[in-house]
């Protein structure tokens, strides 16, 4: 009897520990957590944010530009290195089924012919609807799984006639690891 339980309970746990866990990219500010899961077709810049996120890249940096029923972007500031560095620009991965839906996480950039991005610029949409008149231009490479309430502060927060927060909202981003079942949890918690 104890063998046979024992047996079932190494089945059971070895069946949830090889599940496969999949990266999520965690947002931490002082106005709560984001969590986002990776669109696997947008391979480079989910290899890209992760890289940046293990590094500590955004620590220091903030949400910049907060427009209600838009967007919540933050990153690298608007600046020359932002758009020129070749070390911090992507081809664009863009597929016509991947839209800008409410909570899409996108790639910024700058206006250029080749819609290539700014590897160290995010957006969120925050737009109920979405924002779809930006699709087919910029590459969505997530969707937010949990924290959109978040989201809705950061962008209702103070700005100056740039958009920009009056009070800083510092960015603290990670990888998470989570199996299914927690991501299939977190979604259905935030409906």
């Amino acid at each position: 009897m104890k063998r046979s339980l024992l047996l079932v309970c190494y089945l059971v746990s070895s069946q949830l520990f090889s599940q496969d866990l999949i990266p999520l990219a965690k947002i931490e500010t002082r106005l709560g957590t984001i969590y986002f899961e990776f669109h696997e077709e947008t391979i480079a810049h989910k290899k890209s944010f992760i890289e940046l996120a293990n590094s500590n890249y955004w620590d220091s940096l903030t949400f910049n530009r907060v427009i209600p029923n838009f967007v919540a972007q933050g990153g690298c500031p608007d600046t020359e290195e932002g758009f020129t560095d070749a070390s911090y620009l992507l081809e664009p991965e863009i597929f016509p089924h991947i839209t800008h839906i409410y909570g899409a996480v996108g790639a910024g950039r700058d206006d250029n012919p080749g819609k290539i991005s700014a590897r160290c610029q995010f957006y969120i949409i925050h737009r109920k609807e979405g924002v779809h008149r930006l699709d087919g231009n910029y590459t969505i490479f997530g969707q937010v799984i949990k924290g959109m309430d978040v989201v809705d502060a950061i962008v209702n927060e103070e700005k100056d006639t740039t958009n920009q927060p009056l009070e800083d909202i510092g960015l603290k981003i990670s990888i998470e690891y989570w199996n299914p079942e927690q991501i299939s949890l977190a979604k259905k918690q935030s409906l």
